[in-house]
């Protein structure tokens, strides 16, 4: 695993059990049901049509029901989410048509889950938050493996992953779109 990563999980460490804590303002911490409001809103300003690389527009349902399911990770800066980073269970995710899709190429290991998505405001990108927000979601799922999709034209979200242990394990095509399966691969 990369050093930064390290660091990053040992600086979310003291995040989760002292808040104050948090560097650079930033709280990193399980999300709640009053922060889904803004998820959503983050969420809609990173979909296709917004110029974003968002693939999939999640419900409110969805994020309440995410939060029984598996670990919601939130960013909040000054009381407002600037970043999230979804687990979820492969049943819970199953039904979306792009994610069938990604099962049928790379079905995971048995207890793995699906990591994502992961969304950070234009305006906090850059500052290392996909890491810690990772470090933070590992800190809590233990030793489980994940896997997720990006499509290969985000370079950026590509080369992140890698940096945070993510590394391609399969391709496959969905709506005329090529995607790329991250996974952590021990």
């Amino acid at each position: 695993m990369p050093d930064e990563v390290v660091t990053a999980g040992a600086q979310v460490q003291s995040e989760l059990h002292d808040p104050a804590m948090a560097r650079d303002g930033y709280e990193i911490t399980d999300a709640t049901r009053e922060d889904i409001a803004g998820i959503l809103d983050l969420q809609e300003m990173n979909l296709p049509e917004r110029g974003g690389v968002l693939s999939v527009r999640l419900t409110f349902q969805w994020f309440e029901t995410a939060l029984a399911d598996m670990p919601l990770i939130v960013t909040r800066k000054d009381g407002r989410v600037v970043g999230y980073l979804v687990a979820s269970s492969v049943r819970s995710q199953e039904h979306i048509p792009i994610v069938r899709g990604m099962l049928e190429v790379y079905p995971g290991a048995p207890d793995s889950y699906i990591y994502g998505p992961i969304c950070v405001a234009a305006s906090e990108r850059g500052r290392g938050l996909p890491a810690r927000m990772f470090a933070a979601l590992r800190a809590r799922t233990g030793q489980r493996t994940c896997f997720t999709f990006i499509r290969r034209d985000n370079t950026i979200s590509l080369r992140a992953h890698a940096k945070i242990g993510l590394h391609e394990v399969a391709e496959y095509i969905f709506d005329g779109k090529a995607l790329v399966i991250v996974a952590e691969t021990g």
